[in-house]
């Protein structure tokens, strides 16, 4: 693969217009640190909605579709799309808390809600464990897939290609803050969507390929096809559906699919100008995660089982790759190499821009937790604001070189993508009651996120040691679930409560309702009346979660319907585009009710 003067031209203006945005936002970062991490809390609702989708939007992401596809069928996805219920219940029950209550960063929860020195602890540990350690890893995975597109599309070596692209991302980042993120992500995503789709599209017509209906129909992508695991194969339906959908949405802790919301998706939540804008762009999000984005991965996924069918095929291809890196996942890098000169560069540009989109918010993201939640809260508690900044501009470059030389280290997507689930296994219950029930404590998720990472480097570096049987990723999660779920439940009744006032304040400021705070509230109208008018205040949990439902329902439907269309099996299409249409309706009236009883603060 060669690329001409045009393909050059199109990614140096590509990476021009990325560094110019930047450089505009960067007068109005530079203000203040709410200014650099949440642009001033006054961003319209579609642009965070954007932004959410192209953060999601990464090199690794088409990568890890593809590794998934290659090996486990089109079904292997329900490891992703089960999350799709932890987004919508976060849409119509959690957004608005987050909005509500005003905190700087998502860790900034942890002072609001606990008390003490577990509550301080907390808040620090989880800065440099989150912000550091965790963003680090989760850098060093979208840049691992960035090596492999630039190994075999550019023919640059894996230095090179994080030189170039880490650069102008930090310059960018640094420079521009959250604004200057949020507006570059509208375009990356533009660009990132027109090559994703145009290559599905340009693929199909290859020779070898010969158009959608051969492709259904050849015998190596057959057996790949289908939306569901193979029923009767036991071990698939448990593995890659049932655990998904019954355990892993609500138990495990990910980037971008938190229980409850948090991280960069809580960024963007707090940027929103309104309750009600929260809601929208965590609504958008989820819809065009979920429903729009998978199809042309897909797609490109299964031709790739005809041109480059195992492994040996790839080495074949690519006898320059490292062979350590030579995995399925390269299978979708290795297809956009067959893609015409002119669409080629527009591609490459493409795929930096997923890159960078999603490298930016994790830098941007992890710095705000490293200077707000630990620098100055234990380090340097009367830094001016433009310490601050400047802090946050230090840490941003920090963030970026630890990730270069992690990804070095990796060898393939869904390798990192189940460590990550794993470390992240049975602390998604903490992460969901806390909003909910008062006797959540500080130490319930200290111990939840110790032992959970403890099992993860149980089963990544000693388990193999044992000579024990190996364990699929999926039974290793339920281990780690079960485990840390019990742990968290005996710590929390084996100490001490959150203190009462913090408690009262906590709930004055959010007011999350439910049946979980009857006790605080009870008890604080002994002593204030105050309170007794928000003892029977609406919570609007049953509506949020009959509105989750049917988000769920709606866009799982579109998303199979618009699978279905392409394999042809029209009539199935049609109606489950009809019984998407109808769960569109009664989501827009079960919303309308939500909103009618509990209202949206602004």
């Amino acid at each position: 693969m060669i690329l001409n003067s045009t393909d050059w031209l199109i990614i140096a203006g590509y990476f021009i217009f990325s560094l110019g945005i930047g450089l505009y936002a960067s007068r109005r970062a530079g203000q203040n640190s709410a200014e650099f991490f949440l642009s001033g809390r006054n961003m319209p609702w579609w642009l965070l909605g954007v932004s959410m989708v192209a953060t999601t939007f990464s090199t690794d992401t088409p990568n890890l579709v593809t590794d998934i596809v290659r090996q486990k069928g089109v079904a292997g996805n329900w490891k992703w799309w089960a999350f799709l219920l932890t987004g919508m219940l976060t849409v119509f029950v959690y957004a608005r808390l987050w909005r509500r209550s005003g905190v700087l960063t998502d860790l900034g929860f942890y002072e609001m809600r606990y008390s003490g020195k577990g509550a301080a602890f907390l808040r620090g540990f989880r800065a440099v464990y989150l912000g550091l350690l965790f963003n680090v890893m989760v850098l060093s995975m979208i840049s691992l897939a960035l090596v492999k597109i630039g190994t075999v599309m550019l023919n640059w070596s894996p230095l090179q290609i994080l030189l170039v692209a880490s650069l102008i991302t930090l310059i960018y980042s640094t420079f521009g803050g959250l604004r200057g993120i949020l507006l570059t992500d509208f375009f990356q995503f533009l660009l990132a969507m027109t090559g994703s789709v145009g290559a599905a599209i340009i693929l199909i017509k290859l020779p070898e390929i010969g158009g959608l209906q051969r492709l259904i129909h050849h015998p190596d992508v057959l057996p790949k096809i289908s939306l569901l695991p193979d029923f009767t194969s036991g071990q698939n339906v448990m593995m890659l559906f049932i655990l998904p959908l019954a355990v892993q949405w609500w138990s495990v802790w990910y980037p971008g699919s938190e229980p409850g919301g948090g991280g960069y998706i809580a960024q963007r939540m707090l940027s929103a100008r309104t309750e009600q804008g929260a809601t929208n762009a965590t609504l958008l999000f989820n819809v065009a995660h979920y429903a729009l984005r998978p199809w042309p991965w897909i797609l490109v996924a299964l031709m790739s089982l005809i041109i480059f069918p195992d492994l040996a095929s790839l080495h074949e291809a690519f006898p320059n790759a490292d062979p350590s890196i030579v995995k399925h996942d390269l299978a979708y890098p290795a297809m956009l190499t067959l893609l015409p000169n002119g669409f080629l560069g527009l591609v490459v540009a493409s795929l930096f821009a997923a890159f960078m989109s999603t490298a930016s918010t994790h830098l941007n993201w992890g710095s705000s937790y490293l200077v707000h939640d630990f620098y100055q809260r234990f380090i340097r508690p009367g830094a001016t604001e433009k310490r601050l900044v400047l802090a946050g501009r230090v840490s941003t470059v920090l963030l970026m070189l630890l990730s270069m030389g992690l990804a070095l280290l990796l060898e393939n997507a869904l390798q990192a993508f189940d460590m990550l689930i794993q470390i992240g296994a049975g602390t998604g219950l903490i992460y969901i009651l806390r909003w909910y029930w008062w006797r959540v404590n500080a130490y319930s998720e200290i111990s939840g996120m110790i032992i959970s990472f403890c099992i993860a480097c149980y089963f990544e570096f000693i388990h193999p040691l044992t000579g024990l049987p190996v364990l699929a990723a999926p039974l290793k999660m339920v281990i780690g679930v079960a485990l840390t779920t019990c742990v968290w439940l005996l710590v929390t009744f084996s100490t001490k409560p959150t203190d009462q006032q913090i408690l009262r304040s906590f709930y004055r400021c959010v007011h999350p309702g439910g049946p979980g705070w009857r006790k605080v509230i009870r008890d604080a109208c002994k002593e204030n009346d105050n309170f007794r008018a928000l003892l029977h205040e609406p919570s609007g949990i049953p509506e949020g979660i009959v509105c989750m439902v049917l988000g769920c329902l709606a866009v799982y439907s579109i998303l199979f319907a618009t699978g279905n269309w392409i394999y042809g099996h029209n009539r199935l299409a049609l109606m489950l585009t009809g019984f998407s249409a109808a769960s569109i309706t009664g989501l827009y009236f079960s919303w309308s009710k939500l909103h009618e009883k509990i209202g949206y603060k602004r």
